[in-house]
């Protein structure tokens, strides 16, 4: 089996991270794959937001945390010390698609360098909210996005454990 098919069965979402930083390269090559990700007739919608400074991420976490609705203290990014936020232009048809597979690279790309990932939800509340809003105008970001999702990244704290085995009916051939 070749590296790109091995990475894909591997990979698992982590829930469980270290408090080591992703190193700059790594980070810098998973970011670089996430921008390659398919986009309906090629239009790129989609915008990546790198979260790394610890005060931020944890406003954010804060913020995603009320929004689903779980007590205090609740991490729903586990730890992870970076967040990688997609958003993508709500004028392109395609966009939460084009968003959903440059998550897909993201993880892929993470796993491909043993950088444990999981996709975590409540980005479009977040940025339907004046929290988010603010996010944005504080980049000098313009434009009607919407939060897709968002991707933790680390190192995982004890290894992936074993897939669950494929469904019997998940493929039909013709």
């Amino acid at each position: 089996m070749n590296d790109t098919l091995k990475v894909l069965e591997s990979r698992r979402s982590c829930r469980n991270f270290t408090s080591e930083m992703v190193k700059k390269e790594d980070l810098e090559a998973i970011i670089k794959a996430g921008t390659y990700a398919a986009t309906g007739m090629g239009k790129q919608s989609p915008i990546i937001i790198a979260v790394t400074d610890k005060e931020m991420r944890d406003r954010i976490s804060e913020e995603n945390r009320k929004i689903g609705g779980w007590g205090e203290g609740f991490d729903p990014f586990y730890g992870a010390p970076v967040i990688l936020i997609v958003l993508a232009d709500k004028s392109v048809p395609t966009h939460v698609y084009d968003g959903s597979l440059v998550i897909g690279n993201l993880m892929n790309a993470a796993e491909s360098l043993g950088v444990a990932s999981i996709w975590i939800h409540r980005a479009k509340e977040e940025f339907e909210s004046d929290f988010g809003k603010d996010i944005l105008k504080n980049l000098g970001i313009t434009g009607d996005y919407e939060g897709v999702g968002h991707c933790a990244l680390g190192y995982a704290a004890k290894p992936a454990g074993a897939p669950m085995p494929r469904k019997d009916d998940y493929v039909y051939y013709i």
